[in-house]
């Protein structure tokens, strides 16, 4: 007990002196108090912010999860935040400790790893919302829900949008890591689901004898869809290669700038991102401080927290999660499996312009 009272009190003095929450703010104005105490009902918030790692991606969720408290007054529960490092006990005890506390919701882990702990353990009696999917072999316990920023959900949309607009056969660029691969991976089972075939896969490189021989495959005609399970400094390596007959899809890894200038060498690409990046002028999205200053990531990470409030309210409510959320990271609705789906919005690089489309379904001219 110790050791979480001081791995939790450090963390609560130094990032939650300043904060004021709209609703019982008593942690908030109480910065000298340690979290351990923060017992009774309450909506417990579960992130990494002593982590070297993701502590910033940590701060933008922490952020995001207190501006839709500010703004959308859901419950009266005082919201704690629980501040862990990696280690899985760490995170694990942080757990255990809101729950004994008297959280009637938790909001977090937010890495996959942390994850695939707590949904290894019998801790998860209250809803929890977990921020990011664990390892495909973990069984979920019946009060943990699935949401956040996964990009394999991404690359199944994007096989959708591809099939949609006319593609039957596809060339897959993939590179080694292993995210990479996952995206590849799922990228082929939903374009494969719908009928269409891989007609050729190609590892991501910079010697010219393996991009000549991509340019060959592309030219041959024997494919109509490029997919790019890349990040966006080697698809822009990548793009001068592909020409322009074929359609290249892509993921939100290919949307880091919003500056034109950093977005030419992608030109023509298709992707999909959240309403927060790209229709700034929704409705949902206008209802909540921006954070301008910083980039699309912290962005992305910020989106993610306010959702996560928000869906958290649901979780409170009896017979919840029936609705669709019109979300600030997509439209958001809850499957069979607690895993949340977003449905995001397909856009164009178009002169280093993001260009939303307008009919997603209508093919591409030839």
């Amino acid at each position: 007990m110790q050791r979480l009272l001081a791995s939790l009190l450090i963390p609560a003095l130094l990032y939650f002196a300043a904060c004021t929450l709209a609703i019982q703010p008593a942690f908030a104005q109480e910065p000298e108090a340690k979290p351990s105490e923060q017992t009774g009902p309450q909506i417990a918030v579960l992130l990494p912010l002593r982590s070297a790692a993701v502590n910033r991606q940590a701060d933008a969720v922490r952020l995001g999860v207190l501006e839709a408290a500010k703004v959308d007054h859901g419950t009266t529960l005082p919201i704690v935040i629980y501040a862990t490092g990696d280690d899985a006990f760490d995170i694990v005890q942080a757990y255990e400790g809101a729950v004994r506390n008297g959280a009637q919701l938790v909001i977090g882990p937010l890495t996959r790893s942390a994850v695939t702990s707590l949904a290894g353990t019998n801790l998860v009696t209250v809803p929890t919302l977990a921020l990011n999917a664990p390892d495909a072999e973990a069984i979920l316990p019946p009060n943990l829900y699935i949401f956040g920023l996964q990009l394999e959900n991404e690359a199944k949309q994007i096989a959708q949008l591809a099939h949609d607009r006319g593609g039957h056969n596809a060339i897959v660029v993939a590179s080694e890591s292993s995210l990479s691969r996952r995206l590849s991976q799922a990228f082929a089972d939903e374009f494969v689901r719908r009928g269409g075939t891989i007609q050729d896969q190609f590892q991501y490189t910079s010697d010219s004898p393996s991009l000549m021989k991509l340019r060959d495959s592309i030219a041959s005609g024997i494919s109509d869809v490029i997919f790019l399970a890349l990040d966006a400094p080697r698809a822009k390596l990548l793009r001068s290669y592909l020409g322009n007959n074929l359609p290249i899809y892509a993921t939100s890894l290919v949307h880091t700038a919003a500056e034109p200038l950093a977005n030419f060498e992608l030109n023509g690409v298709y992707f999909v991102d959240m309403p927060w990046l790209l229709t700034p002028d929704h409705p949902a999205v206008m209802s909540y401080a921006r954070q301008d200053q910083v980039g699309l990531e912290f962005q992305r990470f910020y989106a993610l927290g306010i959702d996560a409030y928000r869906l958290a309210q649901d979780l409170l409510k009896p017979r919840a999660n029936q609705r669709v959320l019109d979300g600030v990271t997509g439209s958001i609705a809850l499957g069979r499996d607690h895993r949340y789906w977003r449905d995001l919005i397909p856009a164009q690089f178009k002169e280093g312009e993001m260009r939303i489309l307008a009919d997603p379904a209508a093919k591409p001219p030839r």
